[in-house]
């Protein structure tokens, strides 16, 4: 690991008021990713996470589609990105396009809080991903008409975000604006603003 891509986790380790897991602080989105595989048994860790992720009814309503570097699979899904993001998420070692399952096949009714145990599932993922030094970036910008052909995806999976994975890198290799994006220490509203004592 070079010097910059070390100065680059230090910039990046969030700095917070209060004391959270170590696990939090350092979990960031990563743009540079390095030319390395993530091995099969870790991903699907990452997915092992991902599965018990607490959920309403216990329905889990998380599906993820996934492709690795290399494979047609992999150029498929990163030609749904828009410009901007498949610039750099070309290096990623993974991309997942994460999905909700919006029945609530007990009740036979909509799940209105699949798309939100879906953002708990994807979270667990990424801590995972964080503590095997593989960063994450969930990535909102894609042309959803071409991802859910592509899938071939029902009325009732809801698409919810790609994700790209990889080993971190250095920023260098980015273009800009994103190398200096890379690089820039990470803010968070204060508490006050979105937090308020009943």
């Amino acid at each position: 690991m070079t010097e910059i891509t070390l100065n680059t986790l230090a910039v990046k380790t969030a700095a917070t008021l209060y004391d959270v897991h170590e696990l939090l602080r350092k979990r960031w989105s990563a743009r540079a990713f390095a030319d390395k595989p993530v091995e099969t048994d870790t991903l699907q860790s990452l997915f092992e996470a991902a599965s018990w992720a607490p959920s309403s009814v216990n329905e889990q309503p998380w599906r993820y589609a996934y492709a690795l570097r290399g494979t047609e699979a992999f150029d498929a899904l990163l030609n749904c990105l828009q410009p901007s993001n498949a610039v750099w998420a070309k290096n990623a070692a993974v991309l997942i396009f994460s999905m909700a399952d919006t029945r609530f096949k007990a009740f036979e009714q909509t799940n209105r809080h699949a798309l939100h145990d879906t953002g708990a599932a994807n979270t667990l993922l990424l801590l995972q991903a964080a503590s095997c030094d593989i960063y994450g970036h969930e990535i909102g910008g894609y042309n959803r008409e071409e991802t859910r052909a592509l899938l071939d995806l029902p009325d009732y999976i809801e698409d919810v975000c790609f994700i790209a994975l990889g080993y971190l890198d250095d920023a260098e290799k980015l273009e800009e604006p994103y190398r200096t994006r890379e690089v820039t220490p990470r803010t968070r509203k204060d508490l006050t603003q979105f937090t308020q004592m009943l």
